[in-house]
């Protein structure tokens, strides 16, 4: 079993200063999972390690004080500029960091897009807009902000969905989602158990989200 990693944490000149905090594997990292909410998932590359899984690093930008704000920088219908600018911190300006910093480059294949609740509309978002980047989606308890499209981009990332049965709206959406990817073709699973919206129902899972991920 790999030994524990280590925490760091730097602010980005981005919206008057934006934390990013990343767990880095003791061993080389062979996949990379972006998240938003990082103060949240970061922490939970330790459960990874825990469980023997393969190394992975988690870069999570933080999420802004604003509640408010922070659906709007998550989901592209509220504010689409504010949407867009998040956007490209979380993907140019975050990924050429990770890169630049911790020197690791992986295919998309080995990097996924992770949220929770609003996060996991940002991660549809992101993964539906950027498959060339995010190869996986890793997507629990999704808010109803964001809907599937009409139309789908022609390329989908693999989508790994979860929801509680004791959060019956947010199991409606993970299923929407399913149904909309599956009737592209798109590689999905849709988890369904017995849980609550909340960390501990989200923590539970992310083993095996990393698990399901190519390259394990």
């Amino acid at each position: 079993m790999s030994t524990a990693g280590e925490m760091i944490t730097e602010t980005f000149d981005y919206d008057g200063g934006r934390q990013v905090t990343v767990y880095l594997p003791a061993e080389r990292p062979q996949a990379i999972v972006f998240a938003g909410d990082g103060e949240l998932i970061a922490p939970l590359g330790a459960d990874l390690e825990a469980a023997d899984l393969p190394a992975t690093l988690i870069a999570g930008v933080h999420r802004p004080a604003d509640e408010a704000l922070r659906l709007h920088e998550y989901s592209p219908g509220f504010d689409p500029r504010r949407f867009s600018a998040h956007e490209r911190f979380f993907v140019d300006e975050v990924g050429a960091w990770v890169r630049s910093r911790f020197g690791v480059t992986l295919p998309a294949e080995r990097t996924a897009v992770c949220g929770v609740s609003a996060g996991a509309e940002l991660a549809l978002a992101l993964g539906l807009r950027h498959p060339d980047v995010y190869g996986t989606i890793w997507c629990a308890s999704p808010g109803g902000g964001y809907r599937p499209p009409v139309t789908m981009p022609n390329s989908l990332p693999r989508t790994y969905l979860v929801a509680g049965t004791l959060e019956p709206f947010f199991l409606e959406n993970a299923t929407r989602w399913a149904d909309a990817l599956r009737a592209t073709g798109a590689e999905v699973i849709l988890t369904e158990r017995i849980g609550s919206h909340g960390d501990a129902f989200w923590r539970e899972e992310f083993p095996l989200m990393a698990a399901w991920t190519p390259g394990r």
